[in-house]
């Protein structure tokens, strides 16, 4: 008997997810506030819920997937806690701060539920091809019974360690990532001005130390490496919005420990930049065009 999984949240991010369960076998009982996002889901074969503790009330375990830990910890204080059997699993798949993530665990804990947190890397197409990557914090008993759940949406599965060390994979990892995609716009549009060929300098660095995945995998110049957003105006991929959001996050995160983090203070400070001319919804390697003077 396949199992039963509520799903709250079905944004760009989570609608892929909840039609790669269907599609491996779950049941799936989604609940959204949009109505566009339910209309979505029904029609890849979930079962439309009013709320989320409707969509719980029954589930075998609960996914969700939420834009911000306050959304996190209302949606399971105010509604799963209250609706959910006395064994179902909590997943939480959303970006959050890594000290709600534990909260809220615990309070799962503190009502008898085991929950893991397990923030996602790869974006939209990941989302909708089943290829993700889970960053898995929680105690090993809680991810042996996740890892079914998330490999039927992902390709890597990870178990990161206790209770919120899957947001502190995800920030630590984001965190690189937007510090190297604004070294490596400011490195290619440095080269154009001394005269250097795009191209060329790519077929250098990309087989040189100073390779990195923003340059081989995502390279922030139109025409240049494989195929990105930069070949599509900036649309679609990884929004500065997101990085942003998740910059905010990694530098709180390293003030609360005492941390130094001066490249992810500095790419905070560059992507908030760029989301105050307007450009939170493009892609974030358009950073170099900023960098340019575009």
């Amino acid at each position: 008997m396949s199992q039963t999984i509520a799903f709250i949240g079905l944004g760009n991010m989570g609608g892929g997810m909840a039609a790669n369960l269907l599609k491996n076998g779950f049941a799936v009982r989604a609940f959204d506030l949009s109505e566009e996002a339910l209309a979505k889901a029904a029609e890849a074969g979930a079962v439309r819920c009013a709320s989320a503790a409707e969509a719980v009330s029954g589930a075998d375990a609960v996914v969700t997937m939420l834009p911000a830990g306050k959304h996190v910890e209302a949606v399971y204080t105010g509604e799963v806690f209250g609706a959910a059997k006395a064994d179902a699993l909590f997943l939480d798949c959303s970006t959050i701060d890594v000290a709600t993530a534990r909260r809220v665990e615990e309070a799962a804990a503190g009502k008898g539920f085991e929950m893991v947190d397990a923030p996602v890397s790869g974006g939209i197409a990941a989302a909708n091809g089943g290829t993700l990557t889970f960053m898995v914090g929680g105690s090993d008993q809680a991810f042996g019974r996740a890892r079914p759940i998330l490999s039927a949406m992902g390709k890597a599965v990870i178990h990161a360690g206790g209770a919120g060390n899957g947001q502190a994979a995800k920030i630590c990892n984001n965190m690189l990532l937007g510090a190297t995609m604004v070294a490596t716009c400011e490195t290619f549009a440095m080269a154009k001005k001394l005269g250097l060929d795009p191209q060329t300098f790519y077929d250098i660095s990309s087989v040189s130390s100073g390779q990195s995945w923003s340059m081989t995998s995502y390279c922030p110049v139109p025409g240049v490496g494989p195929q990105s957003p930069s070949d599509n105006g900036y649309q679609g991929g990884f929004a500065v919005g997101l990085m942003l959001k998740d910059l905010k996050l990694a530098t709180e995160a390293a003030a609360s420990v005492g941390a130094s983090v001066p490249m992810g203070n500095a790419a905070e400070s560059l992507y908030q930049l760029l989301a105050n001319q307007g450009e939170a919804g493009r892609d974030f390697s358009l950073m170099i065009e900023m960098l340019e003077g575009k």
